[in-house]
């Protein structure tokens, strides 16, 4: 017997498919807050199955291996099928296959069962919602004065260093995520989303803002603050954004989001200092322009 949990983030639903005695989904606490009723209108399906249940796979050949701070995500095909596994300091955690729309996966926990299932969500939120105007970003995001600002950079640049001294120093400061926001277009605006997914800080929100401005970061001996055009902007958000850009669907899907938000909202470059005055600085000019 198995047993069905749904989700929504960003307004989109999936569903997860589990063996009744599968005890996984009492650690996944980080969902709760997004957890919705039964509905037949989902973006995917996750179904976990053991060991001896998991598809025989011949021909797997890797296309990408992408590799954070001893995180792995093994990326390629299985025959005609995508394929990914999810290792973690060099251990298989999990192993996915999935159909060639993302809209169906089955997936089997090898070990560190929390992070292979976080990864294998991730990736196909990731993947389903490609060609829906949303993405899912690699980012920290406060929420002030009603609008959510988020901060781009390569990892150890100090996204998260720069929205605790928002959080410090700028009054009404609140963490909407520190990792994994999404972020959609819709018919009345672009918003920034809350996920389950945050990275090392516990911060599962299921909120929503309007996005009031997007900050390339990068570390510098000053401040200075400088608006990017639309053509830097886009360049700018190329990096922070995850997706299978070898997948034609999928990077046709990014490539229109990408374009929306270059043009639809304002990205600046923050060369700053870990400090106070860098976190007023860009507070004063993107949230009071």
């Amino acid at each position: 017997m198995t047993r069905k949990y749904y989700y929504q983030v960003a307004g989109h639903t999936f569903v997860v498919e589990m063996p009744e005695e599968e005890h996984i989904v009492d650690e996944m606490a980080q969902y709760a807050p997004f957890s919705v009723a039964e509905t037949a209108d989902v973006v995917f399906s996750l179904h976990v199955v053991h060991p001896a249940d998991f598809p025989e796979l011949a021909d797997i050949a890797i296309e990408m291996n992408q590799d954070d701070d001893g995180s792995q995500i093994l990326a390629g095909r299985a025959g005609e099928r995508p394929y990914f596994e999810f290792q973690l300091w060099g251990r298989c955690a999990a192993r996915m296959v999935t159909d060639t729309a993302y809209r169906e996966a089955t997936v089997v926990l090898v070990d560190e069962p929390l992070f292979g299932i976080n990864n294998a969500l991730m990736v196909l939120f990731a993947l389903s919602t490609a060609c829906r105007y949303t993405a899912l970003f690699h980012s920290s995001v406060v929420s002030y004065e009603g609008r959510g600002y988020m901060f781009l950079g390569k990892s150890g640049t100090g996204k998260s260093t720069h929205s605790g001294l928002w959080l410090r120093h700028i009054p009404g400061t609140q963490l909407v995520n520190d990792d994994n926001p999404v972020v959609r277009v819709m018919s009345d605006g672009i918003y920034v989303f809350g996920s389950p997914w945050s990275g090392k800080t516990p911060c599962y929100r299921n909120v929503s803002y309007p996005i009031g401005g997007i900050v390339q970061l990068s570390q510098a001996p000053y401040n200075k603050i400088h608006r990017l055009m639309p053509l830097m902007a886009y360049a700018a958000l190329v990096p922070s954004i995850s997706g299978k850009r070898w997948d034609p669907k999928v990077a046709d899907g990014l490539h229109a989001t990408e374009n929306l938000l270059a043009g639809g909202v304002r990205l600046w470059h923050l060369e700053c200092l870990p400090d106070e005055a860098a976190a007023r600085l860009c507070c004063e000019t993107i949230a009071h322009e």
